[in-house]
């Protein structure tokens, strides 16, 4: 099963949540729940957290599957 893996990345980058919110448009608390795995974003709130962090969307994914 594929893991949201978007706090590890944003962390990896050097970004803060609230440098994140403020270039990728997505509320801080939306980014946190994503973070947290209390919500499953959507695929145009995930697209907006991968431009905000200069990331290709799949890396935003782990998975236990090579």
């Amino acid at each position: 099963m594929a893991k949201i893996i978007v706090k590890e990345v944003r962390e990896k980058k050097n970004y803060t949540l609230r440098q994140l919110t403020m270039i990728s448009g997505v509320s801080k608390s939306t980014i946190s729940k994503v973070e947290n795995g209390k919500c499953s974003p959507t695929l145009d709130a995930l697209e907006k957290i991968a431009i905000g962090l200069n990331a290709h969307i799949t890396e935003l994914f782990e998975s236990d599957y090579k």
